[in-house]
């Protein structure tokens, strides 16, 4: 107890009562002091906190600021990115609104051309609807076909093709209803030594072996008969208006067949043109008779009128009876023609 009585005997400090008051007064200015440096102290330390939020806040704001800036950044390139993929794109739309009005332009064309078109169609239409129109036309065919076939009934009664005398059963036969779909049936015992033209048969082994004991009359007899058949063959022809392939020139007994058919001969001038053949187009002429002639030739140009019959025959839709019937063939195309079925085609 004496070492805290003598402590505190130190610090008591001794007040007169003289100066009480003026202490008193003091420790209350002291007291009011502290307490203004404490109000101070606070105030100053919510400012301090609100500049302290302040701060955070705006450090909050620029960091916000810089996040935004880039993105502003990236978006600035993303846009520009895409302007220069618009810009291509407008190119490429130009481009193809150019391709676009050519193709308008060329479908306006193609409209004009079809509208034309469609006018001719129709005027076509009516014309052959009309009083000039398709029937006209199927009848003045008709007509035709009726001028034709009286006109080739008149070289039927020139040069008659019959069947000679003791054949006419063997005739019948040759010639069935359905040759003119293209059925030949009974042509095999069918020969030219059955047939007659004008009374005239045509004789074929003396064209193909000629010999100093070949009877003489009938081989005049034959190269008439072959005169009458170049001349029916070359009136039928003209009649429908069909050019031979082998064209005659006729004289009678002594008519001839032409072959245009090339025949190659070389040339000089071959190693200069570096051509090895030349064409000569020169039609051959062959000999539809035998008096002084060769029987190779003169086969052969029976050969070439038996093709032209058979042109003809194709021409009307018959097919032929063989190479070697001349006066069949004739026949068949004068039976076809005269027919009634040949009006109607």
């Amino acid at each position: 107890m004496e070492p805290n009585q003598s402590l505190s005997s130190e610090n008591v400090k001794v007040i007169e009562w003289e100066d009480f008051e003026q202490e008193l007064a003091r420790l209350w200015s002291l007291s009011s002091a502290l307490k203004e440096a404490k109000e101070k102290k606070d105030s100053l330390q919510e400012k301090l906190n609100s500049l302290l939020q302040v701060k955070a806040e705006s450090l909050n704001r620029s960091n916000e600021l810089e996040e935004m800036q880039q993105r502003l950044d990236d978006r600035k390139f993303v846009t520009g990115d895409m302007s220069m993929q618009s810009k291509i794109v407008e190119e490429d739309i130009k481009k193809k609104e150019e391709r676009l009005g050519l193709e308008v332009r060329s479908l306006l064309v193609a409209g004009t051309a079809l509208s034309v078109s469609r006018n001719r169609l129709r005027d076509a239409n009516r014309l052959l609807s009309g009083e000039r129109g398709y029937v006209h036309l199927k009848n003045l065919e008709k007509m035709l076909r009726v001028r034709q076939q009286h006109m080739i009934s008149q070289v039927s009664f020139l040069y008659p093709v019959k069947p000679s005398i003791g054949s006419l059963e063997q005739e019948l036969e040759s010639f069935p209803s359905s040759s003119r779909a293209g059925n030949a049936v009974g042509s095999k015992s069918l020969n030219d030594g059955s047939l007659t033209i004008s009374g005239l048969q045509l004789n074929m082994l003396a064209f193909k072996k000629m010999s100093f004991f070949t009877d003489k009359k009938e081989v005049q007899r034959s190269a008439t008969a072959l005169g009458y058949v170049a001349h029916a063959v070359s009136l039928i022809a003209s009649y429908l208006e069909v050019p031979l392939r082998y064209p005659l020139r006729l004289g009678g007994s002594r008519s001839y067949i032409n072959d245009y058919a090339p025949s190659i001969e070389p040339t000089p001038t071959d190693s200069v043109s570096n051509s090895p053949l030349h064409t000569n187009l020169k039609p051959i002429e062959f000999p539809l008779f035998l008096e002084g002639q060769d029987t190779t030739r003169a086969a052969y140009a029976v050969f070439l009128l038996n093709k032209d019959l058979e042109q003809l025959l194709n021409f009307i839709g018959v097919k032929s009876l063989g190479p070697r019937h001349v006066l069949a063939n004739l026949k068949e195309l004068l039976r076809t023609i005269l027919s009634s079925g040949f009006i109607d085609t």
